[in-house]
């Protein structure tokens, strides 16, 4: 990300991929101007999920098991477990081959925003950047983090 000591946290790459998924995850306006219309090269609800979990596991285990590595403090740990949670809640629901729509009409959608726009926000202001700019596209994500 922008402004991202980009060797602060031991596992960096996990905690840009985190901050990523967050990010896409808290944003209305990002939900509709972008995934609602199908704008290629941000992933979809389901990727953004799966970018939270997939190499932290945080859909099995707390994430204050990375305090230190990927997350300063018990503080973001516990933001971003709260925000796990509720998104994979509405996930197993409606089920990670839904159609955005459904993700943003379900009732617990606006809470599990919050949440994650809580995360976000405690996790870039740490990173000493600008938690209201838009979510960058993957492809940025790739290039930053070196990932193919």
């Amino acid at each position: 990300m922008g402004g991202m000591p980009l060797n602060d946290m031991p596992w960096w790459r996990w905690r840009s991929n985190v901050r990523s998924a967050l990010h896409m995850l808290s944003d209305p306006g990002f939900h509709e101007t972008t995934w609602l219309a199908g704008l290629e090269g941000y992933g979809d609800v389901t990727d953004a999920v799966y970018r939270l979990v997939e190499d932290t596991w945080l859909d099995n285990w707390s994430a204050e098991k990375y305090v230190g590595s990927i997350f300063r403090d018990t503080g973001e740990a516990a933001l971003v477990d709260v925000a796990v949670l509720r998104v994979l809640r509405i996930m197993h629901q409606v089920g990670p081959d839904a159609p955005v729509s459904a993700y943003l009409q379900h009732p617990g959608w606006p809470e599990a925003v919050r949440a994650a726009r809580e995360a976000h926000v405690r996790l870039a202001l740490a990173d000493g950047e600008d938690p209201d700019t838009p979510p960058r596209s993957l492809d940025v994500l790739h290039i930053m983090t070196g990932s193919v």
